[in-house]
């Protein structure tokens, strides 16, 4: 039943509540509406959850980034933190037809306020994109010319900011 917290079981790639939430939907015969919070049911607050909406999020960048030219190197490449440090993660490593590295952030808001995506890609977060790319470059035998690249997503529109920050 909707509104009681369920555990669910569910193969990768498969969002089990979005999926109760449909059959919830037309089995009352209630309508799908598609906004920022992707599928859900109108007035009820179910839809996506943070991660999936992150996800997907990353999904579009990828195909678009994939779209320019870009090939995918590897996804979600995670740091560990310790105990007085946070733990690092790039969203996407992927490898220009020149061959540069591009580690790329994927933000995405709902809408534009409050600096928008691209404003949410603090110094701190900067900092941990980077010892995160360190770190990932140190298993590679030849380093390679790299940059660090954001794609923010604001409701429907992707901007992509190629250079977007530094290393330093």
């Amino acid at each position: 039943p909707m509104g009681v917290a369920t555990t669910y079981s569910a193969l990768a790639g498969c969002c089990w509540p979005l999926v109760a939430a449909a059959a919830a939907c037309c089995s009352s015969g209630g309508e799908m509406v598609k906004g920022w919070g992707g599928w859900g049911l109108p007035g009820t607050g179910v839809g996506l959850t943070t991660k999936a909406r992150g996800d997907a999020a990353e999904d579009r960048a990828l195909a678009y980034l994939q779209q320019q030219g870009l090939q995918l190197v590897r996804r979600n490449y995670r740091l560990a933190g310790g105990p007085r440090q946070r733990g690092a993660e790039v969203d996407l490593i992927l490898r220009t037809p020149d061959g540069t590295l591009v580690f790329v952030e994927v933000r995405a808001r709902a809408g534009g306020g409050h600096g928008g995506a691209a404003g949410s890609v603090s110094s701190g977060k900067q900092r941990r994109i980077v010892r995160a790319a360190q770190h990932f470059l140190l298993g590679l035998a030849v380093l390679p010319p790299c940059r660090f690249d954001v794609v923010a997503i604001d409701g429907d529109a992707l901007q992509w900011l190629p250079a977007a920050f530094d290393a330093g």
